[in-house]
């Protein structure tokens, strides 16, 4: 069964699974203890460090192991905001990172702090004059993605890296999706990284602090990895880590450039065989691994059933898979249809004759979906009426778009189609349809409930 969820969690590399069951055997003492089994979990410890430091760029005592990216990500934003709290209470984002960034500006704002989101374009790549523009006086610490988790897209880290380095604000880079396939380039302050990204086991970060950069770890002090994360070292799962980076790292290069040449041939052959589909992310400046696309008139949840029972372990990020039912905050932020999305990550060793049955079973699935909540085939004959309303009030994407295609083609050229909708993802996909199906949105009205959203027919 092929699984195409790499972006997630990658499986785990033979090299980790090789480490990990060694080190069991000899890892096991306390690396802080002096005695012999102690010095043999110190040597391993150490050992690990300085592979991964060597990996990330970095020296080994900038570098500590977590108990996951996550908790590397909000141990380095709350250090670094704690020691620089004189200088300001500030901190710029760009609007896709991931949710564990977003979860740490949350919490600082609701401390008192202040946030600015950075806007990103359709690709989902932020502007670095914008970014710079974000900079203020009081800012004391801005974050940056190397890479998105969701599109792929890779962000300008070094250019922006420069600008914040000209006006002495620090930058942290989550660096999780992209750091096993390379270093991260430019003068970044801090780093933070998952193991289980790359194919180490889960339970382990990685989290850099550059030396010179402020920084007071917040919570309970703790004598182990420099007092930044608390509790015994999961001796076994860091070896592994390591050992899988090292590892993974030393056949990048061929890994990079085959599951590329299998991404362009799933971006290139998908809107040929399944119509009305919007293939999102940059094209080009992009991880080697990952693509996604959305599909019209497709709930999301239901299509990644039909690709599970046909085989194929895929993501999305709609916001019909979603238990809150908001569009991912990705895409919302990208502005790009958020119905019917499907993200395919490729993890390394992917065949290439699986990538052709998934494009032989993806048509099939769509049309399966798209049957079964009524889609409409082509579009309707000619009528006079000069506006309609749809009530959708109630219903879940994709049906507002859904209704929405079945009746623009019963007002002439001119008219207009009013949609009323209580669904989030109506904001954003209603638009997007315009823009693929060539009508003019004209824009959206509070309604007595919901959201009235204006369409008018063009052709």
């Amino acid at each position: 069964m092929p699984y195409f969820d790499a972006a997630s969690s990658a499986p785990l590399h033979p090299v980790a699974r090789q480490a990990l069951l060694a080190s069991l055997d000899e890892g096991w003492a306390d690396p802080s203890r002096l005695y012999r089994e102690g010095r043999r979990a110190r040597m391993l410890l150490d050992a690990a460090r300085e592979a991964a430091a060597e990996a990330v760029g970095c020296r080994p005592d900038e570098l500590v192991f977590t108990s996951s990216g996550t908790h590397a990500v909000h141990t380095g934003i709350s250090g670094a905001l704690a020691a620089r709290r004189r200088v300001g209470r500030h901190l710029a984002v760009s609007a896709v990172e991931h949710s564990s960034v977003l979860h740490s500006a949350a919490a600082h704002e609701a401390a008192g702090g202040t946030t600015t989101q950075v806007a990103v374009d359709r690709a989902g790549r932020v502007d670095p004059a914008a970014f710079a523009a974000a900079l203020r006086e009081d800012t004391a610490l801005a974050c940056l993605q190397s890479a998105n988790h969701e599109v792929g897209t890779e962000q300008p880290v070094a250019e922006i890296a420069q600008q914040c380095r000209a006006v002495g604000v620090p930058l942290l880079v989550d660096a999780a999706q992209s750091l096993g396939w390379g270093p991260v380039e430019g003068d970044w302050s801090l780093l933070a990284a998952s193991a289980h990204k790359w194919g180490g086991p889960a339970g382990v970060g990685l989290l850099v602090v550059r030396k010179g950069v402020r920084f007071a770890a917040q919570g309970p002090a703790d004598e182990r990895e420099s007092g930044r994360a608390a509790g015994f070292e999961n001796l076994p799962a860091i070896v592994a880590a390591a050992a899988s980076l090292r590892a993974v790292r030393a056949g990048v290069a061929g890994e990079a450039e085959k599951l590329r040449a299998l991404v362009d041939r799933i971006r290139s052959a998908v809107p040929e065989v399944v119509p009305d589909v919007e293939v999102v992310g940059d094209p080009v400046r992009r991880l080697p691994h990952v693509v996604t696309f959305s599909c019209l008139y497709v709930d999301g949840e239901a299509l990644l059933h039909e690709l599970d029972r046909a085989g194929f372990s895929v993501s999305s990020g709609s916001s019909c898979t979603s238990s809150t039912l908001t569009p991912s905050h990705v895409l919302k932020a990208m502005g790009v249809l958020t119905e019917g999305n499907v993200r395919v990550s490729l993890p390394p060793g992917t065949a290439a004759a699986d990538v052709d049955r998934f494009l032989e079973v993806l048509p099939g699935a769509v049309a399966g979906v798209r049957e079964r909540l009524g889609a409409p085939v082509a579009a309707s004959g000619p009528a006079g009426v000069e506006s309609l309303v749809v009530d959708s009030l109630g219903k879940r994407c994709p049906i507002p778009v859904i209704e929405l295609a079945k009746v623009i083609g019963d007002v002439p050229v001119g008219g207009t189609v009013t949609v009323l909708s209580d669904d989030e993802a109506a904001r954003l996909d209603i638009p997007a349809w315009c823009g693929m199906r060539g009508q003019e949105y004209v824009g959206e009205r509070p309604a007595e409930r919901g959201v009235a959203y204006v369409v008018r027919r063009v052709s």
